[in-house]
């Protein structure tokens, strides 16, 4: 049984919402094959170089079969070994959609801010390393749908392929937990209960909101996300989606809300208090997971 205490995380949004900041400068669209797309692979491995150096992170590059063709596709691992037997895996996907490749669409919600998110829990990691279970930081590409009809076999092809390669090479059968980051940066946050989450980590997820001070920002809606968990949990993989899908004011035409997959999904509807719920929600996961 986990009981509920006060967490003593310390996990920078500020940090985490500068970074988002610097990588939406860099790369603010990032469909696949496009230049921008090489430019957030840089920015991701120029952030990780003393991981690198450590032979900690792992490029996963592999071709992906779309509708409008044959893309390289690039998955970044990034590990962070803990003390006992087990991972828990920490994904983000960093591309934007290739069908709105043609407006202003830059993604700051939905894939650069956890992005960033991620990145700012690499920071804490290499001051706090994992006295439990190793975690593992997981950047997949093609989380997007290629069309604007969402179809999963035309998305998801990061996780899709990472899925399938960890359950050949035997990883799969080690991970604890696989939790995503998802569109958890806007002002107004809250983290859906999402369905196809595996039941006792939504339930550790409530302890987790509570041990933060952080309950206001979870389960006030019911819902059920395509995500890149999907294809582990698929696999029986345990699995957890932080993800508000609901994001600006929603309309008849928009019920998701009127920012999401559109140009004004702008670093203006972000803020760093969100960020900061965000990562004390996952760094207070990984030290409930590590105890049951």
């Amino acid at each position: 049984m986990i009981h509920a205490q006060k967490s003593t995380a310390k996990f920078n949004g500020d940090a985490a919402y500068r970074l988002t900041e610097q990588f939406l400068a860099v790369a603010p669209h990032r469909w696949m094959g496009s230049p921008g797309h090489a430019k957030a692979e840089q920015f991701i491995r120029d952030h990780f170089k003393e991981e690198a150096a450590k032979g900690h992170f792992e490029a996963d590059t592999f071709t992906a079969n779309t509708p409008v063709g044959m893309y390289p596709m690039t998955n970044f691992i990034v590990k962070y070994p803990g003390k006992k037997d087990g991972i828990i895996v920490i994904a983000s996907h960093y591309e934007t959609n290739y069908w709105l490749r043609n407006i202003n669409f830059v993604g700051a919600n939905d894939g650069a801010c956890t992005s960033a998110l991620l990145m700012e829990l690499g920071n804490y990691l290499r001051t706090h390393p994992p006295q439990g279970y190793s975690v593992w930081l997981v950047f997949d590409d093609g989380e997007e749908s290629i069309n604007e009809q969402w179809s999963d076999s035309e998305a998801l092809y990061g996780t899709r392929h990472l899925a399938a390669k960890w359950s050949q090479d035997g990883t799969l059968g080690n991970i604890k937990a696989f939790m995503v980051a998802d569109m958890i940066g806007a002002k107004d946050l809250n983290v859906n209960r999402d369905d196809f989450s595996t039941p006792w980590l939504l339930d550790l997820l409530k302890t987790a909101a509570k041990n933060t001070g952080h309950s206001s920002y979870i389960f006030k809606n019911e819902t059920a996300v395509t995500d890149d968990h999907i294809p582990f949990r698929k696999r029986g993989v345990p699995v957890l989606d932080l993800v508000d899908i609901t994001y600006g004011p929603p309309t008849e035409q928009r019920p998701e809300g009127s920012y999401h997959h559109t140009a004004m999904d702008t670093l203006d509807k972000l803020s760093p208090h969100s960020l900061q719920v965000s990562g004390d929600l996952f760094i207070e996961m990984i030290r409930l997971i590590d105890q049951r």
